[in-house]
């Protein structure tokens, strides 16, 4: 194959082009062969890094929890209530969906559980222990932490999914829009829940 990739570091360049077959095409779109192809290596060349598909996208997977994790922190610096900074980190995570496609979809996709893949689980309980310490400083209880961390991953992802799947640009609403709208549904959501 002609223009074979020769640039540094393959593994890292096939997980950031799986990273925006996914933004293009969705998780649906993920193919080791059409990574192959963007990356300009032989169809062989991503399995002498990654044994299986799995191991790809479990690669990929951690990433995004990695790069998730990074976006919350940011977001969250900038406030110290940390209700606010509760808020924004569900925006945050909506907005790392609208630009990556990417998200708990891609974390939890179907074959990237088990011991083989313990670099994405590590990377997840560390981004998930990011957003359940900011849920155990609004909740009265660990339970009720769990609970509200549940309910923000879903409406963030939610939010990020109805701009995706084309619900919200039928609406006209710009992605700085709809991060707004999913930051403030995560606020009322976070106000609820103190007042229950």
């Amino acid at each position: 194959m002609g223009g074979k990739y020769h640039h540094g570091d393959l593994r890292a360049e096939l997980v950031r082009v799986t990273l925006d077959l996914i933004a293009e095409r969705g998780l649906t779109g993920f193919s080791v062969a059409e990574v192959a192809r963007r990356a300009k290596v032989s169809p062989g060349a991503p399995y002498r890094h990654f044994p299986e598909r799995e191991s790809l996208l479990a690669a990929a997977a951690a990433t995004v929890a990695c790069q998730l994790a990074e976006r919350v922190r940011s977001a969250v610096e900038e406030h110290d209530d940390p209700a606010d900074a509760l808020a924004a980190a569900a925006g945050a995570y909506t907005g790392y969906l609208l630009e990556r496609r990417a998200g708990m979809n891609v974390i939890y996709a179907e074959g990237l559980q088990g011991p083989k893949h313990a670099d994405l689980h590590e990377q997840t309980r560390l981004m998930t222990d990011q957003f359940l310490t900011l849920c155990l400083a609004v909740s009265a209880t660990p339970q009720g932490a769990l609970e509200l961390m549940e309910q923000l991953f879903t409406q963030a992802h939610g939010y990020g999914m109805f701009w995706l799947d084309g619900v919200f640009t039928r609406h006209g609403y710009t992605p700085e829009q709809v991060i707004g709208k999913s930051t403030a549904a995560a606020r009322a959501v976070i106000d609820g829940h103190r007042n229950a």
